[in-house]
């Protein structure tokens, strides 16, 4: 875990717990190897405007964001940001590994309310090794300055 994101959830006082498995280096591989639900698995996606002003989205492991409907529903036109962008952003985690807590890199965010429908939610520290386990009320805590609406779809694998 990055000392980035451990600082901001002990400074906001939110309880988390550390989940250590075998390095993943996807999303899938990880929640198999912690033996966790996907709907429980929270991922990260880096979006840009055509502005270049940066959005966090926040949705399961195991949907699929909808472009168009994020971009409809807050009236801008979202793309995914470059990838070497995204690292530079996160240079302080493992490449693949963005923690959805955008509020430690000074990020807006806009989650996916299906995640409200879950009892537990697991987010990435910022390494390939280790999930954090985060209470329903605490995710909440956690994301308590961003939108949520729907705004992906259920992926095959």
């Amino acid at each position: 875990m990055t000392h980035r994101i451990s600082a901001y959830l002990d400074t906001h006082l939110i309880p988390y717990r550390v989940i250590e498995h075998v390095e993943s280096q996807s999303s899938f591989g990880s929640a198999y190897l912690s033996q966790i639900p996907l709907p429980q698995l929270a991922k990260a996606v880096m979006l840009e405007d055509h502005e270049s002003k940066r959005l966090m989205a926040v949705l399961p492991a195991n949907y699929k964001i909808s472009l168009s409907s994020l971009s409809d529903a807050l009236k801008r036109r979202f793309h995914l940001m470059k990838e070497r962008q995204v690292y530079r952003l996160f240079s302080d985690c493992s490449p693949g590994a963005v923690p959805p807590i955008a509020d430690a890199y000074h990020l807006d965010t806009v989650y996916d309310d299906l995640l409200l429908n879950q009892p537990h939610v697991y987010i990435e520290s910022g390494d390939h090794r280790h999930l954090l386990k985060l209470a329903q009320a605490d995710f909440r805590q956690l994301m308590e300055n961003a939108k949520h609406l729907r705004f992906s779809h259920e992926t095959m694998h």
